[in-house]
């Protein structure tokens, strides 16, 4: 007896090892990948919350250097626990610096609670001991997800979004499989666990999940936007309360230090986006108005202009042509644009000269006396207007020919700090040929767009009387020093005056039609004021200062034009864009439809058109037609019958020349003598082999000839000879003539 039928214990201790073992190895598997994923998982929403540029540079760098460390962990499968009393120990020392940051520090409910989250997403990564602490740890990176949303509106977001989501899933199920197996008894016995296989059972499962894991992104992704597009919006601010002013804010405000605009115009970020109606090549060069300063005290511009509520009108516009002053001696173009704003944290609107009309859904609106155009609801943030306004046209003469006096109400706008002596006289020496207020403007202008640089080089320190260091010293600025020369010496004159903030031009991208303006576009002009005439624009900056946009690649096009896209669709998809998306659908289905219906009775008419003259024509013809028909079947019979007809052709060319293919032909004429030998009786079954074929033929004449041409085929086909395949038909034709002469042989009548 065998050592296995004496003791059979051995062999099931085997297998339980066996299953012990490969569960063993699983358990660790799931467990490593588990905390993989949850490590990028993290990383993922750390570096979405990143993306978004309102993270301060030393919590990226400590979070960063964070999770660098806890990589570095997972690749040298090392441990590094806090214990827990030190966990709780400084969790308690983070609310007082919590406070300290809220009030002193960030002084921001986000930043510091953005902080917080940092603060905790670190401390569990280096202590994650139970449950909980891996739920707490995905909970905290969908909050930097969350967080970046409030923080961006960009379209980077999207992709960050979406590789987060891939984590996710990825994330979650080997969570459930990693509970699953926690669960499951240990004595649990599977009949798999123990199965040969080429790859592991882990790396399967792996693989398995790596292909599964961006379908349902996929799905999840599809159906998110499904739900985005059809539910019901509603326009709330929610969290974007708490979504930080941007540096651009702070020079469209009513005090701005002199250099502000200098530093706005060094940086490359969108501001907004206009389209102007029935602009399709980019054809304007506009200024577009902010806010108007006009008290200057040598470092400062200011106003203190009270502001006046609008009332929107029937249309839901806001009438402002009454309530602005006048700025030109004559009508010019009417233009009508849309602008979309970026989140830059200014409740001013930006319009063209001469603004007439607003639109937009704002239920509070108002304006100031120097042309300032406010939003004053904060449920609705600037995000998306449109407006009509009425281009200047200049009258040179009659600006001419305007008195050189000062109207009532104008003392503020020549209000002048003390100033540097050489500024006035500079002012007296430029002007003193010129014979009316508005030659005295222009050849001010002039002067400064001709003998001064353009520079984004800011000073260092402010010196003590910039305008004295620029005019006299360093000869050269950016747009604020040119404006702000210029108005102070036509008030160092006597002609009112003020400078105005706001942006001008813009990159015109074709793909979109809209003007792209940018931060660098920020600039600063000169208003002054001519009796009857109004408030003229005069531009005393170099041309050369102007930003330049030709160097803009064509991807950089593209690249504003998916944002845009995310932009209109996206952030400022409302309650007003689903109306107006379900209209477009619901009409564009009914045209679609009537389309079709035109569509198919045009066929019909035209499918019973053609059968009548068909019928005509059967008629007077109908040899031609049936002829016709005969070769059409014929055709088609052929076409569908074409692999078969092509293998009999290619059959009956070997047959002829076995030659050509010795083996090819051996079996042809082979199959051929088997089925003609069947018609005498003599069937061969498939398992008999052509010798015991050539055995189980009994009629001796037969059996001799059908073993030649066995001998022959056998050769042919195995060796390729091709002597025995030429001999092939010779021999089949013995076989066939062996069965003539039997078919004779038994048609004669036998003797009596």
């Amino acid at each position: 007896m065998s050592e296995a039928s004496i003791n059979p214990r051995p062999a099931a201790q085997v297998r339980t090892t066996a299953r012990t073992t490969t569960r063993m190895t699983m358990t660790r598997a799931i467990e490593r990948y588990f905390n993989v994923a949850l490590y990028l998982l993290v990383l993922t929403g750390f570096g979405t919350l990143a993306s978004t540029g309102g993270l301060d540079l030393p919590a990226i760098v400590l979070a960063g250097l964070a999770l660098a460390f806890r990589g570095y962990q997972l690749l040298a499968r090392r441990e590094f626990l806090i214990p827990e009393r030190w966990t709780n120990f400084l969790t308690l020392i983070y609310i007082f610096i919590y406070l300290a940051d809220y009030f002193f520090l960030s002084r921001a409910f986000l930043a510091a609670s953005v902080h917080l989250m940092l603060f905790v997403m670190v401390v569990r990564l280096f202590s994650l001991q139970r449950t909980r602490d891996h739920y707490m740890l995905a909970a905290l990176s969908f909050g930097m997800v969350l967080a970046a949303a409030v923080l961006t509106v960009g379209s980077v977001f999207l992709l960050s979004f979406a590789g987060f989501l891939l984590v996710a899933v990825v994330t979650f199920v080997l969570m459930e499989m990693r509970h699953s197996i926690a669960a499951e008894p240990a004595n649990a016995t599977d009949p798999r666990a123990v199965a040969p296989a080429s790859i592991p059972p882990y790396r399967r499962m792996a693989y398995g999940l790596l292909a599964v894991a961006p379908a349902l992104m996929l799905m999840v992704l599809a159906g998110s936007f499904l739900i985005f597009f059809l539910l019901p919006r509603v326009s709330s601010r929610y969290l974007s309360a708490y979504t930080p002013s941007s540096d651009v804010s702070t020079g469209f405000t009513d005090r701005v230090q002199l250099g502000r605009i200098g530093q706005i115009q060094q940086s490359n970020a969108v501001v907004m986006h206009i389209e102007i109606q029935n602009d399709l090549q980019g054809a304007y060069d506009l200024k577009w108005r902010g806010i108007a300063l006009s008290s200057f005290d040598g470092t400062v511009w200011a106003n203190s202009y009270d502001q006046t509520p609008l009332h929107p009108g029937i249309d839901g516009g806001y009438r402002l042509a009454p309530l602005l002053p006048p700025r030109t001696t004559a009508t010019g173009r009417a233009i009508r644009y849309r602008v979309t704003m970026e989140p830059i944290g200014t409740n001013v609107f930006f319009l063209a000269e001469s603004p007439q009309r607003l639109f937009g859904s704002f239920r509070q609106v108002s304006v100031d006396a120097g042309g300032a155009v406010y939003d004053q609801d904060a449920d609705h943030p600037i995000s998306r207007y449109e407006a009509v306004s009425q281009l200047p046209a200049i009258d040179s003469e009659e600006l001419r020919l305007a008195a050189n006096t000062v109207p009532p109400g104008m003392a503020e706008y020549l209000r002048l700090s003390p100033l540097d002596s050489r500024i006035p006289k500079l002012a007296g020496d430029i002007t003193a040929n010129a014979p009316s207020n508005y030659d005295k403007a222009i050849a001010l202008e002039q002067y400064l767009q001709t003998h001064f640089g353009y520079t984004l080089e800011l000073p260092r320190t402010l010196p003590k009387d910039p305008l004295a260091n620029f005019l006299f010293e360093r000869k050269k600025g950016h747009c604020e020093y040119f404006a702000s020369s210029m108005a102070v010496m036509l008030r160092s004159l006597g002609i009112p005056s003020r400078i105005v903030t706001g942006f001008r031009g813009g990159e015109f991208n074709d793909l979109t039609g809209q003007y792209v303006v940018r931060a660098s576009d920020a600039h600063s002009w000169v208003e002054a004021y001519f009796p009857g005439s109004g408030w003229v624009s005069f531009d005393p900056t170099p041309a050369g200062g102007l930003p330049a946009h030709n160097e803009w690649s064509r991807m950089q096009l593209y690249i504003d034009a998916a944002a845009s896209f995310w932009r209109e669709w996206i952030i400022n998809y409302d309650a007003g864009r689903q109306r107006a998306l379900g209209n477009d659908a619901a009409n564009n289905s009914r045209h679609f439809l009537d389309e079709a219906r035109r569509w198919i009775a045009q066929q019909h008419r035209a499918l019973l058109q053609a059968a009548r003259r068909a019928h005509r024509h059967v008629i007077s013809f109908p040899g031609r037609w049936v002829t016709g028909f005969v070769a059409f079947g014929t055709a088609l019979l052929a076409l569908f019958n074409l692999r078969r007809i092509i293998s009999a052709l290619r059959a009956w060319s070997l047959r002829a020349r076995p030659e050509q293919a010795p083996r090819e032909a051996a079996a042809l004429w082979y199959d051929r003598m088997v089925s003609r030998l069947a018609r005498l009786g003599w069937r061969k079954s498939p398992s008999q082999t052509p010798l015991d074929f050539v055995a189980a033929i009994q009629e001796e004449n037969l059996q001799k000839k059908v073993a030649r041409f066995t001998r022959a085929y056998e050769s042919a086909r195995f060796g390729k000879s091709v002597d025995d395949a030429q001999s092939l038909p010779g021999l089949f034709k013995d076989i066939t003539s062996n069965e003539t002469a039997e078919s004779k042989r038994n048609s004669t009548p036998v003797a009596s």
